[in-house]
């Protein structure tokens, strides 16, 4: 049986011009003038225009370039990269797509260029305002760079979304909160706060298992999102993903595809690819199958993956997973019992404790189809 059309693709451009204390990402840390990366852009380009003429994208109704650092490879890169885009596919207004950038590669150049070919939402890494929490964390950039990337973001774009990180040794309470005012302040549409997670074999898991750092905090965490939550709420931010704010029409369509099923393509090193249809949905990286799903666990999934919005999972959704799962609605009852989901209005919601108590929430729900 045919896959569905995709309807989302991610190209990932895995370079930096350094690796962060925290990252674990398939990236590299190379020189702007590498010729690794213009090697790397040109097959990237290839495999475009081969998808393309293959018919596959057809359906994209979101482009997302990630990394690695994408305003790392610098303007003509981009150029040539964004140009094929848009010969290869109907990269149009309607069309949502978003480029990561961080503030030390991120010019006002590059801002005029790049939304002229196409990018219409910029995702800029800042992580923090306060300069010791950045060197903490490994960043190239400081606070005044971060300042000066988004005002130049500005002068383009009025969709630019802040990345904000949480929970990291030595950020207290009011250097978070200031940082989050900042990116209001500066004009964000958009803020993801992720709290910081000490991932295997970064040089963060070598200072916690040295004894050099202490491991981060969950309580600290929770205060932050807290703070987050209720900083951004009043600045008329809505939280619609579990580590997600947005101004009323900014929310991002591409993340929001991830979470409701619809199947994406992805290009580049270590990009996953969703492919699927009414019997199976499968998950390719790397040329390795990591997900190969039948009509049960695909219902299950479901469930869970919706349970990171906060819309939650319609009663009509649950219905029909039910035929599928037939615990699907004792399970969710059981869930609202602990105070993790919410039933209102006809759709079941997670709860803020769900969503701090993800493995719960996030562990029944996938559990229902082993």
């Amino acid at each position: 049986m045919p896959h569905d059309p995709y309807r989302a693709l991610y190209v990932h451009l895995p370079f930096c011009v350094k690796r962060c204390a925290y990252c674990d990402f398939a990236t590299a840390a190379v020189p702007t003038d590498a010729p690794e990366i213009d090697a790397y852009v040109e097959d990237l380009c290839l495999q475009i225009r081969r998808k393309a003429k293959e018919g596959e994208l057809g359906s994209v109704e979101t482009v997302y370039l990630g990394g690695g650092t994408p305003s790392h490879l610098g303007l003509s890169r981009l150029s040539m990269l964004l140009y094929t885009l848009s010969l290869s596919m109907r990269l149009e207004p309607d069309v949502e797509c978003t480029m990561e950038a961080n503030p030390e590669s991120l010019t006002e150049r590059m801002v005029r260029d790049i939304w002229a070919l196409g990018v219409n939402r910029l995702s800029i890494g800042v992580q923090s305002f306060d300069d010791e929490v950045l060197r903490t964390l490994g960043r190239a950039h400081s606070a005044g760079d971060a300042r000066r990337a988004i005002e130049a973001a500005m002068t383009r774009f009025d969709n630019v979304s802040v990345d904000l990180m949480c929970g990291i040794p030595g950020q207290s309470e009011e250097s978070f909160e200031a940082g989050v005012r900042e990116a209001v302040a500066l004009g964000a549409a958009h803020v993801s706060v992720y709290p910081l997670i000490v991932e295997p074999h970064t040089p963060f898991d070598a200072a916690v298992l040295a004894g050099e750092m202490d491991e981060p905090d969950d309580d600290v965490e929770a205060s932050h999102m807290e703070i987050a939550a209720r900083v951004l709420g009043e600045a008329g931010f809505e939280r619609y993903e579990v580590a997600s704010y947005a101004r009323p029409g900014f929310q991002c369509r591409h993340n929001v595809a991830y979470w409701t099923g619809v199947p994406y393509l992805g290009l580049g090193r270590s990009a996953a690819t969703m492919t699927q249809n009414a019997e199976r949905r499968m998950r390719v990286k790397d040329g390795a199958v990591t997900d190969d799903l039948d009509a049960r666990q695909m219902a299950a999934e479901d469930l869970m993956l919706g349970m990171r919005m906060t819309r939650g999972v319609s009663d009509e959704r649950v219905e029909r997973a039910a035929e599928l799962l037939p615990r699907a609605s004792e399970t969710l009852a059981d869930l609202e019992d602990r105070g993790l989901v919410v039933h209102e209005g006809g759709r079941w919601r997670p709860t803020e404790r769900g969503w701090l108590c993800g493995n719960e929430l996030y562990g029944d729900l996938f559990d229902l189809a082993p």
